[in-house]
């Protein structure tokens, strides 16, 4: 009888067992002198079972919180939508922001590109600079 029983707590903890041979050693179990813990943990096993699921009824004053729930669900469902909105318009400020950058920096381009040219253009009145005077430009006054 004990190695019947050894046998079939061996095949037990190999999860081996099939339900006949999980009834027979607890029968067997039942009888044995010793193996405490296993029918401690046979014991229990049957105490579980023993408890089967009541209906339940939800109390009236559980019941408003239900309703508080789905109104916990709709307000965070509308504040994922705000920060949603929130998220999106600061993304699109960013990228307008970017967008007038960077025109800004192709009209100061084109500044700097035509003011360059108009100072290449503006070489000859420079050399004019270095003139002693008025009168050697017009050479109004004769020269000795």
């Amino acid at each position: 009888m004990k190695s019947r029983i050894e046998e079939l707590i061996e095949k037990y903890w190999e999860a081996e067992t099939s339900l006949e041979e999980e009834r027979e050693l607890k029968a067997l179990l039942k009888d044995a002198e010793g193996y405490e813990a296993e029918k401690a943990l046979f014991g229990i096993l049957e105490d579980f079972q023993k408890e089967m699921p009541q209906k339940v009824s939800i109390p009236r004053q559980l019941r408003g919180r239900t309703i508080r729930i789905q109104w916990l669900g709709w307000a965070a469902s509308i504040a994922l939508l705000v920060s949603s909105v929130w998220i999106w318009q600061d993304y699109e400020r960013r990228r307008q922001e970017e967008i007038a950058y960077q025109q800004v920096m192709e009209a100061l381009a084109l500044i700097q590109n035509n003011l360059s040219k108009g100072q290449e253009q503006l070489q000859p009145l420079n050399d004019l600079r270095y003139l002693n005077t008025t009168n050697q430009l017009f050479q109004t006054v004769p020269q000795k």
